[in-house]
């Protein structure tokens, strides 16, 4: 078998095309909203959030009987709802950020649990939520996230400026007056708007991953902000197809093949960034003598 029927061989099954896609879809939105995730230092969040869903997706599923085109809807409600309500718990309670986040992240992750632990095959249904299903992804949930990755990235254009100040420089944000609260809110949305979409591609457990690695690979590799959404946003798909193209070869599941690539890509990048400043310091230290 020669490199291209390698690369054909796999897109004659329209469940693979499909899979490919909202792959690519996820991924890129992903990422330009992980970028934001980055260099704020919001990883903890976003991790907290993807696990939140878990509830409202599990209570979707026992309602519609174990249709999955609703679960979208369901995940998305609750993702919004919970990245308000950390927001919310964070500024007023007079404790740490981290630690509502993480009060919430372990109630709702556990709320899910309980409730997927009601349905009779509980463990191939937790398997699904955990680990996604992008293989599973039908014609109306591509458009679907289609369309939401379409509102998600024309936010960011249209507040490119705004969320720029907000992201290094919030004091500016103020003198201003730049409403930095509704961007605050608008940003905790945005974040949770990708994490609904990539549920069905890598699941709850591996979404944190796609929305946090492919941005902090190309952190690694520039420090200009739209140069690393591109990047992140590259990485991020190239990730997706090839690991879907492993999970058709060598069998394993979709959703980790995807983030071990993710990760791989990010290995390769933090390799990169040492030996090249490695090489720099070297240099350096020869001008100087």
């Amino acid at each position: 078998m020669n490199l291209l029927e390698l690369i054909l061989n796999p897109l004659q099954y329209s469940f693979m095309v499909r899979g490919m896609s909202a792959a690519v879809l996820t991924g890129i939105v992903c990422a330009v909203v992980g970028v934001y995730v980055v260099i704020r230092g919001m990883a903890f969040f976003g991790d907290a959030l993807a696990h939140s869903i878990l509830p409202g997706v599990a209570v979707g599923y026992l309602i519609t009987g174990g249709a999955q085109e609703p679960l979208f809807w369901w995940g998305t409600g609750t993702a919004v709802i919970v990245s308000l309500a950390i927001g919310a718990v964070s500024r007023g309670a007079k404790i740490k950020e981290d630690t509502a986040i993480g009060i919430i992240f372990a109630g709702m992750f556990a709320l899910g649990i309980a409730i997927i632990s009601t349905v009779k095959s509980y463990t191939v249904d937790l398997t699904h939520f955990l680990f996604g299903d992008v293989l599973g992804v039908s014609g109306s949930q591509l458009i679907t996230i289609a369309a939401f990755s379409a509102v998600i990235l024309l936010l960011i254009i249209g507040f490119y400026k705004e969320f720029l100040v907000l992201t290094f420089d919030p004091t500016l944000a103020a003198t201003l007056r730049i409403p930095s609260r509704v961007f605050e809110y608008l940003q905790l949305v945005l974040i949770a708007l990708a994490i609904s979409v990539s549920f069905q591609a890598v699941g709850v457990a591996l979404m944190v991953a796609m929305l946090v690695t492919p941005a902090a690979s190309a952190y690694l590799l520039t420090k200009r902000l739209p140069v690393m959404m591109i990047l992140a946003a590259v990485i991020a798909s190239a990730s997706g197809v090839i690991g879907l193209y492993l999970s058709y070869y060598i069998n394993v599941a979709s959703g980790p093949a995807i983030v071990l690539m993710a990760t791989l890509f990010f290995i390769l990048a933090w390799t990169y960034k040492t030996l090249s400043g490695r090489i720099r310091q070297g240099r350096e230290v020869q001008e100087a003598h």
